[in-house]
């Protein structure tokens, strides 16, 4: 996983919206902060449960599992290798799928969120976004751990890395795009339309 590289993402975001927005008098901007960042902590929980989820529904023995990013070590959840590769394709792909289904809900129902004081919700957009641009980084490049996502999509969908880094990364650029340009109706329906033939590849 390329958590660890999201959270330091999320925290540089959050140090820089705390000293770019005006908060409303009597807001403590530290306080503002932290929950930006347990927005994006949030975020990370919810992208993991969604390999959690169908590890347990596939009966697929997820696990802890220590890795090395470039030296750095860490940990990634793990589950055994002998799943089909449409089974295989859900499991690598769910933690995308909550982050769109999540940004959807979050841009449909707060469509001008950019200018709410909505810390612990700008938080959780700002992970899905940073993890997926994370992610497709690590697919163009086609560096990290064995049991990144993007690989994991790839082998599964026999599909290049580099592609799946596209399809990752293309819907975190409109759901951005979004934010700052709410008004944009084409922007919307592409965006669903991406997200929509992420979870449509499993089919392939």
């Amino acid at each position: 996983m390329l958590c660890f590289l999201v959270v330091a993402l999320a925290s540089s975001t959050a140090r820089a919206q705390a000293r770019q927005e005006t908060p409303d008098p009597g807001v403590n901007r530290i306080a503002a902060a932290g929950v930006f960042l347990a927005g994006a902590a949030v975020g990370l929980a919810a992208h993991e449960g969604g390999h959690l989820f169908f590890d347990v529904v596939f009966d697929a023995d997820p696990g802890i599992r220590a890795i090395d990013f470039h030296g750095i070590p860490f940990f990634a959840i793990s589950h055994r290798d002998d799943l089909s590769p449409r089974r295989e394709f859900a499991v690598s792909s769910a933690g995308f799928w909550v982050q769109h289904a999540v940004n959807e809900w979050l841009l449909t129902r707060h469509p001008r969120l950019r200018q709410q004081a909505a810390p612990f919700k700008k938080g959780v957009f700002a992970f899905n976004v940073l993890a997926s641009a994370a992610y497709a980084g690590a697919a163009f490049a086609q560096t990290g751990p064995d049991e990144r996502d993007t690989r994991g999509m790839a082998v599964a969908s026999c599909t290049n890395e580099p592609w799946i880094g596209a399809l990752i990364l293309a819907p975190a650029v409109l759901d951005a795009w979004r934010y700052f340009e709410p008004d944009a109706k084409w922007i919307v329906w592409m965006s669903r339309a991406v997200k929509v033939g992420a979870v449509l590849l499993i089919v392939r």
